[in-house]
């Protein structure tokens, strides 16, 4: 098992950036994939992008070419740097990790994009 802990979020312009990092609660070393998911209002959790214990990535098609995510091992953290914001990216973000025991969660930082 492993606690994960979300920072970044916030309220931003259409067209702005964000930075979200998640932490863990131990080394990341053998955790198979980091990722971040998202849930707007009213819709089903989905899938943003992650990243594998051998740093391949993998992007929803609504993100690519704006998100990018990132593992470091050092810091037992993944980051999700998130340019060219739009109202639609508006939703709680959540850490994911996945290994052995199954998956992991983090509490949900709060994303939004409004004028």
């Amino acid at each position: 098992q492993v606690q994960l802990v979300e920072s970044g979020g916030g309220l931003v312009q259409p067209g702005g950036s964000l930075r979200l990092s998640c932490t863990a609660s131990r080394n990341i070393f053998s955790i198979s994939s980091m990722g971040w998911y998202r849930q707007a209002p009213g819709k089903q959790r989905e899938l943003v992008a992650d990243i594998t214990i051998h740093y391949n990535t993998n992007y929803a098609d609504s993100v690519k070419g704006r998100f990018t995510i990132s593992r470091d091992n050092a810091k037992n953290s993944v980051v999700l740097q998130m340019n060219s914001l739009k109202p639609e990216d508006t939703a709680v973000y959540y850490c994911n990790a996945k290994g052995p025991w199954g998956a992991s969660w983090g509490q949900g930082t709060q994303v939004t994009v409004s004028s």
